[in-house]
């Protein structure tokens, strides 16, 4: 790839991390355009410093009164011109939803191609989708790559994998991001962008790209759980068991999508997790907390009730039913994430929640820690094919 100029950034999607990543560039010198297609939005964007929208009511409660809530420099604009964007940078980071992405790819496209230079896409998206064709599981880097088959000369990619708040990197406090990708391109990232001042933001580099997302999005699904652990009166030591075993599923799941075992074992994986599965700036954990709280006996309605309250989409529900549609196809056994999509998609009644954590953690069939010589080596030979299964023979094993 051609030499990156990193002194201008661009953010398609100014919701709380896009924003976040704002303040953070902008701190650094950076000038960076906010893309988003209202106009209106852009305008008062422009004139007030603030997002109007997402992220500004956390940061005056954590500073303590709207007055204290720091304003976006002058060298950060909006705009709702995309051939603007994409022409004027070459690194764009695409901070939108899972199920946004689609859409924002297939504007983007055409204008990759007029573009004469190359352009760096950097991807903080945490989410899986079901791919309308194969129906397997996708990331987003594997949505970004198959809606852009066709031009591979015209992008780069690069993924920003946790674990990291976007209140934190508003305001400045130290955060270690991971880099998957290309070697040589995350060098030039690390340097030129991502750890202009250490202090705040610094980063790991990963090789595996697909371990990296898979693990990012599937500690959201654990943390919707976290919360709804939070409601109930289950003890202090459960919720030890749900951190390790959902790892087991994390990992097997990892795996069959193409990653590495070692991803969950990195900051983007147990790190990450850790933070979400603790931390009342998760968007996940609160929505388990709310959804608990809310809960009407209908999921629907208490879902959309909880959006109501949350600033920002929260990741899990929506990564809970792609994966469990693919664990039903695939027919693997999965007792936590069985567990969640049973929760927040079809139990009626708030007494089975509790019943159906604790068959989850203190029945599950695996009565070993540890993975077997004979099992390690077919692991090895058919990693997409040596797991335990939901039902049938192999269940068994």
């Amino acid at each position: 790839m051609a030499e990156i100029n990193l002194d201008r950034v661009a953010v398609v999607g100014p919701g709380r991390l896009g924003t976040a990543f704002a303040y953070k560039f902008s701190r650094d010198g950076k000038a960076v355009t906010l893309y988003y297609h209202n106009a209106d939005f852009c305008r008062e964007l422009n004139e007030t410093r603030l997002n109007p929208r997402h992220l500004t009511g956390d940061l005056a409660r954590i500073t303590g009164s709207p007055e204290k809530v720091p304003r976006l420099p002058k060298i950060v604009s909006a705009t709702n011109d995309l051939e603007k964007i994409v022409e004027q940078n070459d690194a764009i980071v695409l901070s939108v939803t899972m199920q946004r992405l689609p859409d924002v790819l297939t504007y983007l496209k055409p204008l990759l191609i007029q573009k004469k230079k190359p352009t760096l896409l950097l991807s903080p998206i945490k989410g899986l989708a079901s791919d309308e064709k194969t129906k397997e599981l996708v990331t987003p880097s594997q949505v970004i790559r198959n809606h852009l088959f066709d031009i591979p000369h015209k992008f780069d990619l690069l993924c920003i994998g946790g674990p990291f708040f976007d209140v934190d990197v508003a305001l400045g406090k130290p955060v270690c991001v991971t880099l998957a990708g290309n070697g040589k391109i995350a060098r030039a990232v690390k340097k030129g962008l991502i750890e202009v001042n250490r202090k705040e933001l610094a980063s790991f580099y990963n090789f595996d790209m697909v371990g990296v997302e898979a693990c990012g999005a599937l500690k959201n699904i654990v943390a919707n759980l976290k919360g709804i652990f939070q409601c109930i009166s289950l003890g202090n030591s459960i919720p030890g068991t749900l951190f390790a075993r959902s790892g087991v599923e994390i990992r097997s799941l990892s795996k069959i999508l193409g990653g590495s075992f070692q991803s969950f074992y990195s900051q983007a994986g147990v790190g990450d997790m850790f933070v979400t599965l603790s931390s009342d700036a998760s968007k996940n954990f609160r929505y388990g907390v709310l959804y608990y709280e809310n809960y009407t006996g209908n999921p629907i309605e208490t879902h959309i009730k909880v959006l109501e309250k949350i600033d920002g989409t929260p990741e899990g529900p929506n990564t809970i039913k792609n994966v469990h549609m693919y664990l039903e196809r695939k027919n693997m056994y999965s007792p936590i994430f069985h567990c969640a999509f049973k929760i927040f998609n079809e139990i009626r009644k708030k007494e089975e929640i509790e019943e159906r954590i604790i068959q989850a953690c203190q029945f599950d069939q695996r009565e070993k820690e540890y993975i077997g010589f004979f099992s390690r080596i077919l692991y090895r030979i058919f990693p997409a094919f040596w797991y335990r299964r939901h039902k049938g023979i192999l269940s068994k094993f």
